[in-house]
């Protein structure tokens, strides 16, 4: 079956990263944003998934043929790709941004560009700002080992040249000092202006003006930047499973914990502090990649704006929703009706309103919800502690192994614990992605009722302001009774729930996905309309791939709006002629998923959590929900045409802009959402 490698796949959706940093029509200081996401990204990706690469080439041969793909193979196109992308992005920021910024009057210069009036007043702010914050470590040999921090920039300094010969001063020394980018509160430090010109100046380049006055005893002082990621340790379970995976887990028994992964440096860097550092590190020539000066563009995040509206995307405030009321019970609201919530378009302070007042409604018995990432100052959790407070019975499904999470989702666990909330953690095996939200109240005929909150998001009110999600608000029992059964199996897991409307990884999804391809394919095959449109994050899976490809071949219509990995290959005449794909990437990062079938002509759409990746399906609990209401299915749809024909921001699969068609108006999806949700309360008053 033709697929295309994950990894190489992956950095295609981060060229489409770079592909926005360098549009003319994003705003100056948004691609500078977009290198710093460009930047993170590949440290993730080095992080995770070269690093899990690098394990995997180390196993045994017998073992290795037992994987779908070649490590070693896959490695070093891997590396070569991204070899080709750090070219582009430096030629982006040096050749583009660089001299963008420079016709707008604003001037990043090297501590090599600096006047003498700048340099005087660099030394003082190094002398009064800075200085104290530094504690260099001397590379000698009472130093047996040497710990870098992961994602942490750090300066090397080798001290040459001593002053006087005649005192006990070593005639070279290297040093090596955390860059201390939060202590100083940003990596960027505003010069004084010069008429309309406007300067700034890494933090690194303060500390190499300083340099000097830190080491008076030497002449030469040379200062260099290195960064270090470690291997994230993603569990191998996210990869294979079954013997093979106890034979992995045998293979990688003695691996070292957060081994290195790569150690980025300044190609200028004398040779004697780059073998200082792999000395004392354990650092190996196969974890060195070349870097530049500088390093964790992400630091860009911070990079001054000036003041400067038109650097940046206009403003798009939060919408009040057109049918929750802004004041007033959510939960009666939720009761008469189902609502869908669409952040960070609309506010997703309606979820921590519906908790804080769950938390002090007399009648509200229980809160069950499902925590995957959230924020570090958690108005979330910090209601949840207030229902404990008031005698609610709270019970959290806390996820332990959140990749780069888990200190914070720990902390907020001790936290809930301490309160007396029932948290539980899944087992080592089985991942909670799924976004659910469960209030039991007493009603006034003293029955009890169900409030549910369904979510392609977390529960996160940081990421709600960056991420597209979708979010369904329903007191329908047809729902909520069904939710209580997932979260009666998150609690044990001996007993699988038999459902019949919530498609539930890891044991209903894969195959109520199938089921519904079946339906398509048979409608197809006796010459009936058959369609499928998904909107995911990626899709992985060579299971789902191969019944995508046996759709497209019986004459199943397939469109696929994927923003990351796709594995699938499209258009090809033997299996997927019937198969399109888009990808887009605009100022939110997409992250909802939504899967549609024709069904007859009586479509069912549903909303999930879960990407068609092998662990989603199978080692993950996920939960699709269909949407039920015919306006909010309408809805639905009416957002996911909006991305279907977007002319400005989508990409086809070989990552070329799609463009307007002769006559066709440009139709940027994004911004179209928010305009159409923005007039959304007016047309249902018209109606």
């Amino acid at each position: 079956m033709k697929v295309l490698s994950r990894d190489l796949s992956w950095l295609r959706f981060n060229a489409r990263v770079l592909q926005e940093a360098q549009s003319p029509a994003v705003p100056l200081l948004e691609r500078l944003k977009f290198l710093a996401i460009f930047s993170s990204n590949l440290d993730e990706f080095f992080k995770v998934r070269v690093a899990t690469l690098r394990r995997l080439a180390k196993l045994k041969k017998k073992t290795r043929a037992r994987l779908s793909e070649r490590p070693k193979r896959v490695l070093k196109e891997v590396l070569a790709e991204v070899a080709r992308q750090q070219e582009e992005f430096g030629a982006t920021f040096r050749e583009q941004l660089l001299p963008e910024l420079n016709a707008h009057h604003i001037h990043l210069i090297s501590e090599a560009e600096l006047t003498d009036a700048q340099r005087e007043w660099t030394a003082r702010y190094f002398r009064e700002n800075v200085r104290d914050l530094l504690s260099p470590v001397a590379l000698d040999e009472t130093l047996h080992h040497l710990f870098l921090k992961d994602q942490a920039v750090y300066l090397t300094f080798f001290l040459s040249q001593p002053r006087e010969r005649k005192a006990k001063a070593e005639a070279e020394r290297v040093l090596v000092m955390e860059l201390p980018t939060k202590r100083h509160g940003g990596r960027f430090v505003r010069l004084p202006d010069e008429g309309e010109e406007r300067f700034v100046l890494f933090l690194d380049d303060v500390i190499r003006v300083g340099a000097a006055e830190l080491f008076p005893a030497y002449e030469r002082v040379d200062v260099n930047a290195i960064k270090l990621s470690r291997d994230a340790e993603l569990d191998i379970e996210e990869e294979v499973s079954g013997d093979l995976m106890e034979k992995i887990r045998s293979s990688l028994a003695k691996r070292t914990t957060g081994f290195p992964a790569r150690l980025l440096y300044d190609p200028r860097m004398p040779a004697e502090a780059l073998r200082a550092i792999k000395q004392k590190t354990g650092i190996t020539d196969e974890e060195l990649v070349e870097g530049s000066r500088y390093h964790n563009f992400r630091d860009f995040f911070g990079f001054p704006d000036f003041g400067e509206t038109s650097f940046q995307y206009p403003e798009w405030p939060a919408l009040a929703h057109p049918t929750l009321p802004r004041t007033g019970s959510l939960l009666d609201a939720i009761g008469q009706r189902d609502h869908l919530l669409h952040p960070p378009y609309q506010s997703f302070d309606y979820v921590t309103r519906l908790l804080r007042e769950a938390a002090t409604d007399p009648r509200v018995s229980s809160i069950s919800i499902t925590l995957y990432r959230v924020a570090s100052k958690s108005a979330v959790v910090k209601a949840l502690l207030k229902a404990a407070k008031h005698g609610k019975q709270v019970t959290a499904v806390v996820e332990l192994k959140a990749r780069f999470d888990e200190e914070s989702n720990l902390f907020w666990a001790d936290k809930l614990k301490r309160a007396g909330a029932h948290v539980v953690f899944t087992p080592p095996e089985l991942k909670c992605h799924s976004k659910l939200l469960l209030i039991a109240r007493r009603e006034a005929d003293e029955t009890t009722r169900r409030y549910a909150y369904f979510s392609t998001g977390n529960f996160n009110e940081s990421t709600a302001g960056l991420y597209t999600d979708h979010g369904l608000f329903t007191a329908d029992e047809r729902l909520t009774q069904e939710s209580a059964a997932v979260f009666g199996y998150l609690l044990d897991q001996s007993t699988v729930p038999q459902l019949e409307y919530l498609l539930v990884a890891p044991f209903g999804l894969r195959p109520g996905l199938s089921t519904l391809i079946d339906y398509e394919i048979k409608q197809a095959k006796k010459g009936r309309d058959a369609s499928i449109i998904l909107k995911v994050n990626a899709i992985e899976d060579e299971g789902m791939i191969a019944k995508l490809y046996e759709a497209s071949k019986a004459g199943v219509r397939i469109e696929l709006i994927v923003r990351g990995i796709g594995r699938l290959l499209p258009g090809l005449p033997e299996c997927s002629a019937n198969i399109q794909q888009r990808g887009l990437v605009d100022r939110f990062l997409e992250h909802s998923r939504v899967y549609v079938f024709g069904h007859g002509g009586e479509e069912k759409v549903y909303v999930s959590s879960a990407d068609w990746m092998t662990r989603n399906l199978d080692r993950r609990v996920e939960v699709a929900f269909p949407i039920f209401d015919d306006g909010l299915r309408a809805e639905v749809r009416h957002l996911l045409d909006l991305q279907r024909r977007d002319n400005v921001k989508a990409r086809d699969f070989d990552n070329k802009y799609i463009e307007a068609a002769e006559g066709e108006k440009p139709l940027r999806a994004q911004e179209a959402t928010y305009a159409w949700l923005k007039g959304l309360k007016r047309r249902m008053a018209k109606q």
